[in-house]
């Protein structure tokens, strides 16, 4: 091998990019391509074909780049067309469109008719680019009307028919789950719920625990407690809130104990309030061992939504249960902190003490 040429092979295997050709990484796709100058073509970094030899390839930014250079798009993956993953994320759409159009949610079949795929086809990729099935989403959709017209004002009847339930048993089997109260107290704006809390302090700051009849509802962390309180009240304004109670503040202490030393645990009945997707990175949070962290990439794999990174980081910054639904535990692909509701420093504070434990 000439001088020359090994100095070609060493500057592509030394560029990260030949990482993600080698890897056919189709997270890569659209950040780059890659021309190999023995065929006279350009590839996206996810092509199935044979791996060129290092020597022979040359990176570009766009398909304009690799064009102007004489390069001619693969006719495998096609990298001058919209990617699989760009249609698929069009289709899906256009089905959440229809889903939330529809007086009656449509069925996986006539979804899947719409699409012109199969239902097994179909429901693999809504899961992978919503982060739930169809099913999950027409339910959630559904809920949403709900609210919206109960908030509006409107009648609990109305709200239930006009979200597309058939009838009041079917909406009232599930409304519990969905509302996290009966539709008349939710229309209330909780009004008939009742919310015990107490405040606490710790070394992260103050600490406030609150709970319906189902089991805790709220942990917040702040430096200011007043200001703790009025966000319960802003979450629940209409309900019975009580604090001060004594009793109460034993629940308190054992989440600040669990803050102060994290080997103690934490096991507490929860009344956990969100969306299907939202419910789904809960749950997987909850299964991330002290002392451990993950990406948010890897529980949008665990959850078997991996394109669904950025809804994953959305669900742990609407999480409302600090440490019982160990949302600190999630951190960037780089193992950098990002943002967290309650405070990076306090993030950093939780991890610290909890790989000491």
């Amino acid at each position: 091998m000439s001088k020359q040429i090994e100095k070609r092979a060493h500057a592509v295997l030394s560029d990260p990019r030949w990482i993600s050709v080698m890897a056919r990484d189709p997270k890569a796709d659209g950040q780059f391509y890659h021309a190999v100058k023995t065929t006279g073509v350009y590839c996206r970094p996810s092509c199935g074909s044979r791996t060129p030899r290092p020597e022979n390839v040359s990176f570009f930014q766009t398909t304009v780049d690799a064009e102007r250079a004489g390069f001619r798009p693969c006719k495998r993956c096609k990298p001058d067309q919209r990617s699989i993953g760009d249609q698929h994320a069009e289709m899906v759409t256009s089905l959440c469109r229809q889903i939330e159009a529809a007086e009656l949610p449509p069925n996986l079949e006539m979804l899947a008719q719409s699409a012109r795929m199969s239902t097994f086809h179909l429901h693999r990729i809504f899961k992978a680019v919503t982060g739930v099935t169809p099913k999950a989403y027409a339910t959630a959709h559904r809920a949403k009307k709900v609210r919206e017209e109960l908030i509006r004002g409107g009648s609990v009847t109305e709200a239930i028919y006009e979200a597309g339930y058939n009838s009041n048993g079917r909406f009232y089997e599930e409304s519990n789950r969905l509302l996290g109260m009966t539709p008349t107290s939710f229309r209330a704006g909780g009004a008939d719920a009742v919310i015990r809390f107490a405040v606490g302090e710790c070394a992260l700051g103050a600490v406030l625990v609150a709970a319906s009849e189902r089991g805790v509802c709220a942990i917040f962390m702040g430096d200011d407690p007043d200001a703790l309180a009025r966000d319960l009240q802003d979450r629940f304004p209409r309900a019975d809130i009580i604090g001060n109670d004594s009793e109460f503040e034993q629940l308190v202490a054992k989440v600040i104990g669990f803050v102060e030393m994290p080997k103690l645990g934490l096991d507490l009945p929860l009344d956990v309030r969100g969306t299907a997707f939202q419910q789904r990175v809960w749950q997987a949070l909850r299964e991330i061992p002290a002392g451990s962290t993950v990406s948010y990439a890897e529980i949008a794999q665990r959850i078997g939504a991996p394109k669904a990174v950025r809804a994953v980081a959305g669900a742990c910054a609407a999480n409302a249960l600090a440490v019982a639904i160990p949302c600190h535990r999630v951190v960037r692909s780089d193992g950098s902190l990002s943002g967290y509701r309650w405070g990076v420093e306090r993030k950093r504070a939780l991890l610290e003490r909890e790989a000491k434990a």
